[in-house]
């Protein structure tokens, strides 16, 4: 990996975040967070194999950074481990090492635990949980291969508070967090990093329908100043920023953390 900071030596301010040499996975970048990661991480230098069940919009992601040549666009159902694998191997092969995974992909299933269905819970693990799991697995000998890597899960506030009309996901949310302390722990002394971007609201398609249960996206709008101190959504790119931070060497002794973005909403 390159650039990377001695540990006894002060870094200075204004060493530039960087990507170079870097070939990241990012799950779930057909649109929305995952898509401004990609077009970061293109941005600071990196290879990224942009994944998501819609090939459509993996291609327009990868049409969208500044480099298209530097994306491979890659249809893969992330609760499908023949897909994972393939993924994986995909990567290795087109960049021939793979040094970043973004956990990214994730589906948000409203409803209490009375109302949430086995099935719906199933699959609120399978996508938030189980695959990112299955990725970790797969991803983690290759980095050891490259010298090291970043892990980077996308959690939510809900990996730490729970909301109302909400239980599988808050629950899967939950889980993924202590999935990143656990990769965190383990191969710590490896080099490789774990570490989950806890975000707020985002006003992307995910939160739709719950936003509906809450009244609708408007009355959602309306109220964010009640619960989101900032008085206003987050936004994909910002979000993309501090995923490229956990993905540079500004970020290399951090580990295991739970990294809040959230405008201030669980502040108080």
């Amino acid at each position: 990996m390159t650039d990377v900071i001695q540990p006894n030596v002060v870094a200075s301010p204004s060493i530039p975040l960087s990507l170079q040499g870097r070939t990241a996975i990012v799950t779930g970048a057909a649109s929305g967070i995952g898509r401004a990661i990609t077009v970061a991480f293109v941005r600071a230098g990196a290879q990224v194999v942009a994944a998501d069940i819609d090939e459509a919009g993996v291609h327009v992601t990868a049409e969208l950074t500044e480099d298209p040549d530097r994306v491979l666009p890659f249809r893969a159902d992330v609760s499908s481990e023949t897909e994972m694998a393939a993924l994986v191997d995909a990567t290795i092969a087109r960049f021939g090492r793979l040094t970043t995974l973004v956990n990214n992909a994730a589906v948000s299933l409203p409803g209490t635990v009375v109302e949430t269905s086995l099935q719906d819970f199933d699959r609120s693990f399978g996508v938030n949980v189980r695959a990112a799991f299955v990725a970790c697995q797969l991803a983690i000998p290759h980095m050891l291969e490259a010298g090291g890597g970043s892990i980077i899960n996308m959690g939510s506030v809900n990996s730490l508070v729970a909301e109302k009309m909400l239980a599988s996901y808050c629950v899967s949310k939950g889980a993924l967090l202590m999935l990143t302390k656990s990769v965190a722990l383990d191969f710590a002394d490896a080099g490789v990093r774990c570490n989950c971007i806890c975000p707020g609201w985002v006003d992307t398609p995910i939160n739709l329908a719950h936003a509906e249960r809450l009244g609708g996206l408007d009355t959602v709008r309306a109220t964010l100043p009640d619960w989101q101190p900032m008085g206003r959504e987050g936004r994909p790119a910002e979000i993309a920023n501090v995923a490229a931070f956990l993905a540079s060497d500004l970020s290399s002794f951090m580990t295991g953390s739970a990294v809040v973005v959230d405008g201030g909403m669980t502040a108080g």
